[in-house]
Order: C-alpha cells, then sequence, then structure tokens
C-alpha cells in the first residue's frame, strides 16, 4: 500500500537506497533510525508511513525554516499537516489544536523546547500518538557536533506520551554518535541504516590561501567559472562571524558583484525575504554564517565555498551537502588558512562555566529547595538562575541535565509562574456555561484572580486556600475558555520544578566534577578542530576519508574528483602572528571592567570579556560599552587567561 501512497501522494515510482529498508521497519512495527547525507531524502522516510498509521506523528524538529520548508512541501501534496510555533497567532495555534485534536492532521511539527510547555503537554497527552519522529537527532548526543540538552529529555518525554515507535534523522552521525542516540532509544542495531555518503557529483577542493589573500581569491572564485552573459551560479560562502559577512557582501558591492549577507543578527522577516530571494533565484550569491541553510532544500546550489575553516568535520559535511541536489557537478571550495582557528577555539572555551560558578549554582539549589509532598522540591527559573550565577543559558540547561544524570535532582514538571487572561465574554456569561461544583469551581477562579484595567492574574495559592483547587485542574480550566474564545490568555516565566533527589552532596567536591565534565568536552570539541584541520592537510582522497569519517566504507579510494586526487596535498597557512599586548594595554581595558563587576571575576571570566564573548553579566554591567570588549577575539583564549593570571595573581584561575 505504501508504494501506491508514493505514486499517488508524492508522484515517486521507487524509493532511493536506504528508504526502503527505514519505512519498511517502520510500517513493521519497529523504531528505526536512518542516517543519510544532506539531501538524501531523510523526511520521506517518516512523510509515507505517516499516511498509513493510524494515529498523530509527531515531528521535533530544530528550526523554524525547517517546519516551514517541509510543511510547504506536505501540503502541496495535500498531506494534512501543522506546526505548533512561536510566530502563530492564538487563533492560529488553536485551529492547529483542533485539527490534531479531531484527527483531521497526520503530521505535527514541534521544536523540542514546546514539550516544555506545560499547557501544550496537557493538550498532547490527550492525542493518540503512533510515532515520534527526531531530526537532527544527532542534537541528543554529548559527543555530536551540535549537542542540545533538551533533547536528552526526549526519551523520558517518549515513555510520558507513551509513543510505540521512534524514528530518528540525521546526516551526521559518526559511528560514536550513532551507537549513543540508538541506545538511549532502544533501536535495535539491524533497525539503524546508513546509506554512503559518498556523493560522486561534489568536488572537493582545497585551496590554500594566506589571510590577506583570501578577498581577492573569493572574488577570482567567483567570477572566473561564469562565461560574459551567462546566469551566475546559485552559490553559498560561509563565513564564522556575522561581521565578515557584511563586510565581505559591502566589498563585493564595490567590485561590482552582487552578493547578499545573511546572518542571526537580522531580524527575522529580513532573513526570510533573503532566503526566499536565493531560493526564487532573484539573488545568486550569499555571504552567511551558518545561521544560513538549515533547511535549504534548493536543488541547482552549484558552488559553495568556506570563506572561514567551518567549526568541525560535521558542519563542513551539512554545508557541502547542501550543493548539487539535483545530481549535476558542484564545487565545494576551502580558502583555507589557520588564521580563525583562535576565534573557533574561543567559542569552545566561552561556554565551559567558572568553577566558582558552578559551587554558586549548587549552593542556590540547597537552599532554595522547599519541603512538599514529594520531598524537598527546587524551582528555577532558568534566565533568573543564569543571571544570579553568570552562566550562559546553553550551558545552565546542560549543567542541569549533568546534575539528573548524578541522580541529584529529578524533573517534577514544568510550569508557567504567571497566568493572566482578559476577558472576551462577561464573566457572568462563563459562569452561567456551568452548573453545580463546576460553576462554584469557576467562580472561585474569577474570585481568586486580581483584576487591574483588563488583564486579570491568577492566584494559584489563593485558589488552593479558598477551594483546594488543584493547579493543573486550574490550568485545563482557562485553557478551555481560551480555547472556546471566552478570553485571552496569557502565560510568562517559564519554572522548572525539580524533586531534590539527594542533600548530602559535597559542593567543592560535585563543583569539581561538574566543571571536569565541562573540561573533557573542551577536550573533545578541541580534538574535532584537529581532526578537520588533518583531514583539510590529508594525503589521501578527501572523498574517501570523509565518507569512512562517517561509517561508510564503500566510497572508491580515489575519487578522482578532489584536489588530493588532482595532486595538490594542502598544507594551510600558519595564523598570522597576532602583535603583543602590553601590560599597560591590558590593564585600561581591564580594569574598568574589573570596576564594574560586583565581585572580583576569574581569569576566565576576563578573558571572555576581552574575547567578546556575551555572558549574563557583560548585559548586567553594559560590558559592551567598555573599551576592551571583544578588542582580544583574534588571541588564543588560554594565553590570554594566562596573561590575566600574571597580571592580576589574585584572581581565580577559572
Amino acid at each position: 500500500m505504501y508504494l501506491q501512497n508514493l505514486q499517488h501522494y508524492f508522484g515517486f515510482d521507487g524509493l532511493r537506497p536506504g528508504q526502503d529498508a527505514v519505512i519498511q521497519h517502520v510500517i513493521n512495527g519497529h523504531s528505526a533510525a536512518a542516517i543519510f547525507p544532506t539531501g538524501s531524502g531523510k523526511s520521506l522516510c517518516y512523510q509515507l508511513p505517516a499516511l498509513q498509521l493510524p494515529h498523530l506523528t509527531l515531528v521535533i524538529s530544530p528550526l523554524l525554516a525547517l517546519m516551514k520548508d517541509q510543511l510547504d512541501f506536505l501540503h502541496s501534496k495535500g498531506i494534512a499537516a501543522a506546526s505548533i510555533d512561536s510566530s502563530q497567532t492564538w487563533d492560529e495555534s488553536q485551529q492547529v489544536m483542533q485539527g490534531v485534536r479531531s484527527g483531521q492532521i497526520k503530521i505535527l511539527m514541534i521544536s523540542v523546547e514546546r514539550l516544555n510547555n506545560e499547557r501544550f503537554r496537557h493538550f498532547i497527552s490527550q492525542v493518540p500518538i503512533s510515532m515520534l519522529v527526531v531530526d537532527e537527532a544527532h542534537c541528543i548526543s554529548e559527543w555530536g557536533h551540535n549537542f542540545r540538552p533538551d533533547y536528552l529529555k526526549l526519551p523520558q518525554y517518549r515513555a510520558q506520551l507513551n509513543i510505540p515507535q521512534v524514528l530518528l534523522l540525521t546526516a551526521t552521525a559518526t559511528p560514536a554518535v550513532i551507537e549513543d542516540m540508538r541506545t538511549k532509544f532502544a533501536i535495535a542495531p539491524e533497525h539503524v541504516v546508513v546509506t554512503g555518503f559518498y556523493r560522486s557529483n561534489l568536488d572537493l577542493n582545497i585551496l590554500p590561501t594566506p589571510q590577506e589573500d583570501k578577498a581577492e581569491a573569493l572574488l577570482k572564485q567567483l567570477t572566473q567559472a561564469v562565461p560574459v552573459g551567462s546566469p551566475a551560479l546559485p552559490t553559498i560562502v560561509y563565513v564564522t562571524l556575522q561581521k565578515t559577512a557584511e563586510d565581505l557582501a559591502q566589498w563585493l558591492s564595490q567590485q561590482g558583484y552582487t552578493a547578499q549577507a545573511y546572518h542571526a543578527g537580522m531580524d527575522s522577516e529580513q532573513r526570510q525575504r533573503i532566503q526566499h530571494d536565493f531560493m526564487a533565484g532573484h539573488h545568486h550569491c550569499i555571504i552567511a554564517t551558518i545561521a544560513f541553510g538549515m533547511g535549504i532544500d534548493k536543488a541547482d546550489i552549484r558552488r559553495v565555498i568556506h570563506f572561514d575553516l567551518p567549526k568541525s568535520i560535521e558542519n563542513y559535511s551539512q554545508e557541502i551537502g547542501r550543493a548539487g541536489r539535483d545530481g549535476n557537478m558542484s564545487e565545494c571550495i576551502l580558502l583555507g588558512n589557520q588564521s580563525g582557528l583562535n576565534v573557533l577555539e574561543n567559542f569552545v572555551y566561552g561556554d565551559t562555566p567558572d568553577h566558582t560558578a558552578i559551587s554558586q549554582l549548587l549552593s542556590i539549589m540547597l537552599e532554595q529547595a522547599q519541603p512538599s509532598q514529594n520531598g524537598r522540591q527546587w524551582e528555577v527559573i532558568q534566565l533568573r538562575l543564569s543571571k544570579e550565577t553568570n552562566i550562559r543559558t546553553l550551558p545552565l540547561k546542560t549543567l542541569l541535565v549533568y546534575l539528573e544524570m548524578a541522580n541529584i535532582i529529578e524533573p517534577q514538571y514544568t510550569y508557567f509562574a504567571d497566568y493572566r487572561f482578559k476577558l472576551e465574554r462577561s464573566e457572568a456569561e462563563i459562569i452561567g456555561q456551568f452548573q453545580g461544583e463546576r460553576q462554584t469551581f469557576v467562580q472561585h477562579i474569577f474570585s481568586a484572580s486580581k483584576k487591574a484595567r483588563t488583564w486579570y492574574t491568577v492566584d494559584f495559592d489563593a485558589l488552593w486556600q479558598m477551594a483546594h483547587a488543584e493547579r493543573k485542574r486550574v490550568v485545563a480550566a482557562l485553557d478551555y475558555f481560551a480555547e472556546k474564545g471566552w478570553i485571552t490568555l496569557e502565560s510568562k516565566q517559564m519554572t522548572d520544578v525539580y524533586r531534590l533527589c539527594r542533600e548530602d552532596i559535597d559542593i567543592n567536591a560535585e563543583a569539581q566534577r561538574l566543571y571536569q565534565l565541562f573540561v573533557d568536552k573542551e577536550h573533545s570539541e578541541i580534538q574535532r578542530l584537529n581532526e578537520m584541520l588533518a583531514f583539510f592537510e590529508s594525503d589521501t582522497c578527501l572523498s574517501h576519508r570523509l565518507a569512512q569519517y562517517f561509517a561508510d566504507h564503500q566510497a572508491p579510494a580515489e575519487c578522482g574528483h578532489c584536489s588530493v586526487c588532482r595532486g595538490h596535498i594542502a598544507q594551510l597557512p600558519k595564523e598570522t602572528e597576532q602583535a603583543p599586548v602590553s601590560h599597560n594595554m591590558l590593564k585600561a581595558w581591564v580594569d574598568p571592567f574589573i570596576a564594574a563587576c560586583p565581585a572580583m571575576p576569574s581569569a576566565a571570566a576576563i578573558t571572555r570579556f576581552l574575547c567578546g564573548m556575551a555572558t549574563p553579566l557583560h548585559t548586567q554591567i553594559k560590558a559592551r560599552q567598555l573599551s576592551g570588549f571583544g578588542k582580544m577575539e583574534a588571541y588564543p583564549f588560554q594565553m590570554i587567561a594566562e596573561q590575566i593570571s600574571q597580571l592580576y595573581p589574585h584572581v581565580v584561575k577559572d
């Protein structure tokens, strides 16, 4: 039957290598994993079975752009699919929820963060789900290149929602990451399908280029391959920093070559417009940070040029994988030198919290935990805790997950601390919709909610004292009122509630253990950078070596379409020596920062300031306005930290 659906809905007569095996596993009731290279049709592996499965297919997707592209595709095929996301109005999301509830919508796409939403979990727990699909599933592995702590909770959510099957999809997973993903979701080894990463239509070219010559080298690459009068070749040029994207696009424009900058610092509307114009062929060259590309399904991209080093082999593979999806020859060019290496390394070091900050977090946890029926509970508003401890949001999420894994805390539930509503019908009309005990309950909700001019704020404590009304029931009632259009409902201040499993912890020893986990991850990331450099300077076929990295042992030993096969073994020019910074200059930059801090910062905290790595403390003290912010972003992190330790011997090293 699924082959009939393949023809009827998608217009395909057959499946690509790997797709058939994965779809068979799913239709036979098994959980599975599809590790296919970018552009190899992973999405069809859930889209086709979803048409046959009896209930909803719930898809976790990491980016709004990915969801939008996939939804547009599904709608064009007449398939009932929808998303619930932050771009929607209240009416739009209610309409989607009604379609899911009625069974009309077969595929629902959400971000992993949506599952932290108390109201959404309440809604989705009432809907029968046939399959959970995790796109970019490598995000669940700490040893992957794009670890996201919230992904670690997915096995737990799967159990809570009683979802019988899981399908994991990714393009970039090494053997270690594949094993990690498989184990976390209890997928049998025989249901993991890895297809070849080798692509015969991608020409891999490493061009060693000194930093000062890169702009001219790029212009040459952009213009030499296009005969006069011919249309420009669709091209993506990847850079590391937002400023580089802006500067390079402007410089190319001055040279008579039109290019558009694209990065996460632009507003959403501007990014969407640039992306749309590129897809439609109005723009031919995008100078982009890695913010561009996820969900880009343009078949005729002829060139992907790396102006700066990518962050890892995984990133490189993902980015070049956007070229030549139509099967025609495409160029993948790296203008390589080691000048950007310090910036990449600094990104790695910038996320490690100070040892003292971790100790502070543990102290806060023990102090703030309150007695409850289920042992002591700790309520966490992450944004507030991040500011309090000066730990960036991602490392903070990671720390909380590490504490869960050590059985020190156990997640109980997530709720919004504040709910407020305004009336679209009168109180009397809403109360009049109910009778008996339910009517009394609704009356209590209004009585216990403080009213300003328009908005009511729900007081859950008052409701408990007045009527022993459980929070869960109150939230369900408010959701029902909102669904009926009787009220407009808003929620904020997301709060995670944890049960304290152990209180007898040695704060210093536990802080050291957690700090060491981050240091180990640092070493792993730096090793990943070294592996990437070794790959670019390889003396063996680049296509073969890339395939081997991703567990594909079927690629030819010599592809004949890479720079090594053409006899050019790359030696990337070394980092340009940075001018030494005098102690006087360092003091002139650092002293105002130290003076602005509420407590003496560590050497690592001072180094983050000098490297321009934003932290919650920087926002608090307006560090960007200080002259030293970001002044040493091109210098090695460890070297700066050492200098700071010598210049300020009384500061804590980490």
